[in-house]
């Protein structure tokens, strides 16, 4: 296991944990004020083409936003430990910080993409059961594949230039 190296945090993880955690801000005062006027029922599934096909109680709701955190607080310890991320076996002394400023961007971006997708899905599903849409976007989840797919592909394609 390689050693511990203090990398400082670059302006682009910056940037991505403030989009991160102002999606999850955002997503609770949302639901802080509509709260009263939820109906009892929300939306808990749709399928892909989304049309709601179960409901379940509004507390269920707030799984997204516990979820969000749980995801933030993981990913968060193993976004601080890149030595224990999954390295190529070329890594060495001299491409370390190559490596692991990478692979700790990387994390970066998945911690707050996955917080940005559970706060839309929240957003969504509080739309639907205030009535004030009449089903889900089927967009959301056919551009939320890929763009979560990116990081992982673009950390692939990075490591092979690093010597």
């Amino acid at each position: 296991m390689q050693k511990q190296l203090h990398l400082p945090k670059t302006q682009s993880e910056k940037v991505w944990d403030i989009i991160g955690i102002s999606s999850w801000l955002t997503t609770v005062l949302f639901l802080i004020i509509i709260w009263p006027h939820l109906p009892e029922q929300t939306p808990l599934h749709m399928g892909i083409t989304g049309k709601v096909d179960d409901w379940a109680a509004k507390e269920s709701l707030l799984l997204l936003p516990a979820l969000s955190v749980i995801n933030f607080l993981l990913l968060h310890l193993l976004e601080k430990n890149p030595r224990l991320h999954n390295q190529p076996e070329r890594l060495n002394e001299k491409n370390a910080a190559a490596f692991y400023l990478l692979s700790r961007k990387t994390v970066n971006k998945l911690k707050n993409l996955g917080v940005l997708l559970l706060s839309s899905i929240a957003v969504e599903f509080s739309m639907i059961g205030m009535r004030w849409i009449n089903h889900g976007s089927t967009w959301l989840m056919i551009i939320a594949l890929p763009v979560y797919l990116y990081p992982i592909v673009e950390v692939i394609w990075k490591q092979r230039k690093i010597k």
